[in-house]
């Protein structure tokens, strides 16, 4: 293992992409402005790899997102490994037809025949003034849907790791990458393998709450904890790093000893995936909670652009102090 560097999550990424074209020749990175001739993607992300592994590894698209799934639909059923970048996440929205009824499906109507191993990248997030239709969490549209894995990381070492785990996995996933969480460098060791898939991390140990979270919320649960201790709160904060499958055992281990648990994610709160986490928790659970299961997310809004009314939107680390002072009392 070698010493720990600085990292950020962009160049985790990158690296996850270079570790896994350089193993394996049959791994294939589209989308739009991913060569270097365009940039290497519009925050860099894709950079240096047109150059080391030739465009025909590496390839720009035209400006569609239909093409972009449906191509690397096809190389994924001919035996590629295509990582598919759709610059924006509401984007997803004009190929899901291609990734909900056939990336997700054809293992299922093939009887098993048939496999799409293939990775969807997407970046999403508020904070950016970026408004409503480039800003949407949309994890809990595709964790709905059968035979489609779905990641949301938030520290660079699991950028890295679950790309790596994912480009190796042989049905789709789609990795939601959040703005927020992009530019933040932390220590990792260059050598890291992949991490397992549907398995969360606990971040801070506690023994009076349970916070669940992910992605870019999973930091601002981090800057809630000092305040949360200040007030007298021990908070268990976990990761759940993968929102699909997700890693029912740690949280019901975790709930089981602290008897609260409060769900923070960025997407809207009603039909959102706290509302699964929670519902299952309350029918393993109930006899031990000590409290109702609480949720933060979203108002039933379109992400604002007026940077006041978007601040407002997001939840933020007050709102966690505030919900796990109230759950206490």
């Amino acid at each position: 293992m070698s010493e720990p560097v600085k990292m950020h999550a962009t160049q985790a990424i990158n690296a996850a992409l270079h570790q896994a074209m350089e193993a394996d020749p049959k791994v294939l990175v589209l989308g739009e402005d991913v060569a270097d001739k365009e940039g290497g993607g519009i925050v860099g992300i894709t950079a240096g790899l047109s150059s080391k592994f030739g465009t025909d590894r590496v390839k720009s698209t035209p400006i569609t997102e239909q093409a972009i799934i449906g191509a690397a639909i096809g190389a994924a059923m001919a035996g590629y490994k295509p990582v598919a970048e759709i610059m924006m996440m509401n984007f997803t929205t004009v190929a899901m037809d291609m990734i909900v009824n056939h990336a997700a499906k054809l293992r299922f109507m093939s009887g098993g025949q048939t496999s799409v191993p293939m990775v969807i990248r997407t970046m999403t997030g508020a904070g950016w003034q970026t408004a409503g239709q480039h800003s949407d969490f949309l994890e809990g549209w595709f964790a709905h849907v059968a035979g489609i894995k779905v990641v949301c990381p938030a520290f660079p070492g699991d950028y890295k790791g679950l790309m790596l785990a994912a480009i190796n996995d042989p049905d789709p996933v789609i990795i939601v990458e959040a703005g927020g969480t992009f530019f933040v460098p932390h220590d990792m060791p260059e050598d890291d393998g992949p991490i397992p898939l549907g398995k969360a991390k606990v971040v801070q140990e506690g023994s009076d709450l349970t916070i669940v979270t992910w992605s870019a919320q999973t930091v601002r649960a981090l800057q809630a904890a000092p305040a949360i201790a200040e007030a007298g709160i021990s908070a268990e904060i976990i990761d759940l790093r993968t929102i699909s499958p997700w890693d029912k055992e740690t949280v019901l281990k975790s709930v089981e000893k602290t008897g609260r648990l409060l769900v923070a994610h960025e997407a809207n709160r009603n039909f959102g995936p706290g509302a699964e986490i929670a519902a299952t928790v309350n029918e393993e659970l109930f006899g031990n909670l000590k409290a109702p299961v609480r949720r933060l997310g979203g108002p039933e809004c379109a992400v604002p652009f007026a940077k006041n009314l978007e601040t407002a939107f997001i939840v933020q680390p007050d709102d966690m102090v505030a919900a796990a002072k109230d759950m206490m009392a």
